[in-house]
């Protein structure tokens, strides 16, 4: 994501918000939450993932600008550092957003922390850490399905 990106958020969503849609809807699809599932979105952006899921849903973004946009739950945090307890949610999302934090093991160990067993990620293919994301995902989460859509690879948790 560009800086210019950052300070101006329907500049995001106009760049963004088509290819971002398509795979939460994949997501959506492969986790089949119910109404009462707790959904966290890491780097949730501007809140795309609302006009997806039909869920009670947390946004996490180091971003204020992106998250003013969000029209979910937010807070304003890393995904190395959630201000959760363990757990607390049914289901935890990280779209496009991985490639972005500064330690991915850490990240990692805290998604798979406030989680409670469903678990998706979308890894940019063309980002120089693809394969080390990759990698570091199918160690830590027992990952059932691999779907290699347009730009990123999705790793789904059931």
């Amino acid at each position: 994501m560009s800086l210019q990106e950052y300070k101006f958020p329907d500049s995001y969503e106009q760049l963004r918000a088509a290819e971002q849609l398509n795979k939460l809807r994949i997501i959506s699809n492969e986790l089949n939450l119910s109404e009462k599932s707790i959904l966290l979105d890491i780097g949730c952006g501007t809140g795309l993932s609302r006009k997806v899921f039909n869920c009670n849903i947390v946004g996490v973004d180091p971003e204020p600008a992106l998250l003013r946009k969000a029209p979910l739950h937010k807070s304003l945090a890393r995904a190395e550092s959630l201000p959760f307890k363990d757990k607390t949610f049914d289901a935890v999302i990280a779209v496009t957003s991985l490639h972005n934090v500064e330690d991915i093991h850490k990240a990692l160990a805290e998604i798979k922390r406030v989680g409670r067993g469903k678990f998706a990620f979308t890894i940019l293919r063309k980002s120089q850490k693809h394969d080390s994301i990759v990698t570091d995902i199918t160690r830590l989460f027992n990952i059932t399905d691999i779907i290699e859509e347009k730009a990123d690879t999705i790793l789904v948790q059931h």
